[in-house]
């Protein structure tokens, strides 16, 4: 065992080509998702367990280091689990699809 956890550490660097198919296969659930009208990733049961287990198979599960408080925005990719982030970005960016629609309607009525 080394110092900071297992003696296997995961690689810290990543290839255009393992990044690409992590992206790929994110998109490839997510898009299932969608066809599922499911938001958060895990609550669609067995509708999309082939392109979720592609997508966890292919996405680090963690990357540089975890810090014990919340980073700053441009840390967040390093701080824990991209699969994690992918997960909690799309729902984010599905609540603010609804601020937005709301700003806009309130600035046009103005």
């Amino acid at each position: 065992m080394g110092w900071f956890g297992s003696s296997t550490p995961e690689p810290t660097v990543v290839s255009r080509e393992g990044r690409q198919h992590c992206w790929d296969s994110r998109d490839a659930y997510f898009t299932c998702l969608d066809n599922s009208h499911v938001l958060k990733p895990g609550d669609e049961g067995k509708a999309c367990a082939t392109e979720k287990i592609a997508y966890e198979k292919s996405c680090a599960k963690s990357w540089v280091r975890r810090f014990p408080s919340t980073p700053p925005l441009r840390f967040l990719i390093q701080m824990g689990s991209q699969i994690e982030y992918f997960n909690k970005r799309r729902v984010l960016a599905e609540q603010q699809k609804g601020v937005l629609e709301q700003m806009k309607n309130q600035s046009g009525s103005s």
